[in-house]
């Protein structure tokens, strides 16, 4: 199983909780489309067919990757991915 980029998950889910709270204050069909795609791309990224579901999944891949020390998964102390 390939397990998704926590900050790619990070971005996603700060993006779809900024769009959500524009769209609560202010429906603009802008912001309702941005949300569809942000909304669509964490479904896909988590490998979900629901939003909540994709949210939770987020949720917990952050949580797992903040328990993880960097060495543990595979890169070098200065954050940056040992594969080449």
């Amino acid at each position: 199983m390939i397990v998704p980029d926590p900050k790619v998950a990070r971005t996603l889910l700060t993006r779809y909780a900024t769009l959500k709270i524009a769209q609560a204050e202010r429906e603009t069909p802008q912001a309702a489309r941005e949300l569809q795609d942000v909304t669509y791309t964490l479904c896909v990224l988590m490998g979900t067919p629901d939003v909540r579901e994709a949210v939770a999944a987020a949720d917990a891949l952050l949580e797992s990757a903040a328990a993880t020390p960097a060495a543990d998964a595979g890169h070098a102390g200065n954050g940056l991915s040992l594969a080449v």
